[in-house]
């Protein structure tokens, strides 16, 4: 037995990172752009300000989003190249008989806008190069205005302390010295023009890059080592498992918490609720299931069965909102919402678990019915193949009692569809119900799930799915364990 499970515990292993594989395509692979998505579905002017934009990057930066998925050659990148992606972004018009039209379409100029952004500090050498010999005016101007943004540190760093003091001050100085620099094209303006719009001069927004760049430029002179570094490390596949090693399942954009600590949070409230209702319902629908097969097709198997039915068939939603209506609204005996009260940290240790009872006494109820329904009748299904079994009678011919066949002989072999159930337990813990945690409002994993999912916060969704399939796996591993103590035929030698 110790054996199979180090074994198990062994292939535990490949098979998440199988699953967290799976996870990494479906996130860099899928149709759309989650980032542009999260911070298009603002909506209104809010979409366009600096905090929602500075968001969409930081939410890039946590998982490399705005770099290559496997291999990185962007330390190649040539002036010819980004020259490219400005002509698509300034989009030119060109004549089509005798009809001026743009040369590119809206679609192709936003994706080259974003590429022009993931290039990051790897496209500064060019945009440099761009901004002191280009000969048309509007590329040295949109250079200039991309310098802004390219050159800086990436803004990760300022939000995780991770940068060092000389990289934070220069990133407050690009910010600093270029607020002024206002306009995609403010260098195609006359001087007189660019005083009044408050902006600065070609010679200006020269004199500030020449002499950053030349102090700088060491950070683009790559090695053998950066070069083998950057292709293979600097990647979306790199960052996402040394993210996964490191338990860093990034920040969640709408409290910029980390979201590892946030799920520790809920996790209280989520297993209290979970692991009550599964205890209740297998306290209950085991000895009910041992009942009703025993008393099969007799009136109270029937009244039973019949009742059962009915609570299976109830939704949860309609019951919770019954129970919340009837008992917290109209009668007030329990409380409205909420998993404590307001005073909770002032009580004693009996007072708050009483308090906490209280206040979880109605979402326990609903999320243990449906569960008791079907328990009970899983059980009743198990024992009924197993009591007109040979061992069976035999053990009746030997004279035992009637309650020693069916509880020591019959029921343990019964069990198990019953522990084949466990294996789905463990995501119930974590996941919680996101339906009864909505209605009674339990911060919880379900509602906090839930809400990630109504505001595309990714990063929460991703930590939640790779934490629910390890804990099946475990869960898996319990059943299997489970089914060598309750029936001693089964053995993993």
């Amino acid at each position: 037995m110790l054996f199979y499970i180090i074994k198990r515990m062994l292939l535990i292993i490949p098979t998440f990172l199988a699953i967290s594989l799976i996870v990494f395509a479906i996130v860099n692979f899928a149709p759309g752009n989650p980032g542009g998505r999260q911070i298009g579905s603002e909506g209104g002017q809010q979409a366009n300000t600096g905090e929602q934009r500075e968001s969409y990057r930081i939410f890039k930066e946590q998982f490399n989003l705005d770099k290559p998925v496997i291999l990185n050659f962007r330390y190649n990148l040539t002036k010819d190249e980004v020259v490219d992606v400005l002509a698509k972004v300034l989009n030119p018009v060109i004549e089509i008989d005798g009809k001026e039209e743009k040369e590119y379409g809206l679609g192709e100029q936003i994706e080259s806008q974003e590429y022009l952004e993931n290039l990051g500090r790897y496209a500064v050498p060019s945009l440099m190069e761009i901004l002191n010999t280009h000969p048309e005016v509007e590329y040295r101007a949109l250079a200039s205005q991309r310098l802004t943004i390219n050159a800086r540190q990436r803004l990760q760093g300022e939000f995780r302390k991770d940068l060092t003091k000389a990289q934070r001050e220069t990133n407050k100085k690009i910010s600093d010295e270029t607020a002024s620099f206002k306009g995609q094209y403010f260098l195609a303006l006359s001087p007189e023009d660019a005083e009044d719009a408050e902006s600065k001069t070609e010679e200006e927004v020269k004199e500030f890059w020449n002499p950053w760049y030349e102090q700088n430029k060491t950070d683009w002179e790559y090695s053998t080592g950066d070069i083998f570094s950057i292709t293979f490390t600097d990647t979306r596949f790199a960052k996402y498992w040394y993210n996964l090693s490191q338990l860093n399942f990034g920040v969640s954009h709408r409290d910029k918490r980390p979201v590892l600590e946030t799920v520790l949070s809920k996790l209280k409230y989520s297993l209290t609720l979970a692991v009550t209702s599964v205890f209740l319902a297998y306290l209950i629908s085991l000895p009910l299931g041992i009942w009703s097969a025993v008393n099969h097709n007799s009136k109270a198997d029937r009244a039973v069965t019949v009742v059962l039915f009915m609570l299976y068939s109830l939704p949860s939603f309609f019951v919770g909102v019954v129970l919340l209506n009837l008992l917290t609204v109209e009668y007030r005996i329990f409380p409205t919402a909420g998993f404590e009260s307001l005073n909770a940290s002032e009580m004693t240790t009996l007072e708050y678990i009483k308090d906490v009872m209280w206040h979880v006494f109605l979402p326990i109820c609903c999320m243990t019915y449906a569960s008791l329904a079907a328990l009970s009748r899983y059980a009743k299904t198990g024992l009924l193949d197993i009591i007109n079994a040979d061992f069976i009678r035999t053990a009746r011919a030997k004279g035992l009692p009637e309650s020693v066949v069916i509880i020591k002989h019959a029921a343990r072999n019964g069990m198990i569809p019953i522990l084949t159930l466990i294996a789905t337990l463990l995501p119930v813990l974590i996941g919680g119900s996101i339906v009864i945690e909505q209605i009674f409002g339990i911060p919880g994993m379900g509602r906090y799930g839930f809400e990630a999912i109504l505001t595309r916060d990714y990063n929460v969704v991703m930590a939640i799915l790779l934490i629910s399939s390890l804990l099946t796996l475990i869960g898996m591993l319990i059943s299997d364990i489970l089914y060598a103590i309750v029936d001693p035929r089964i053995t993993f030698d």
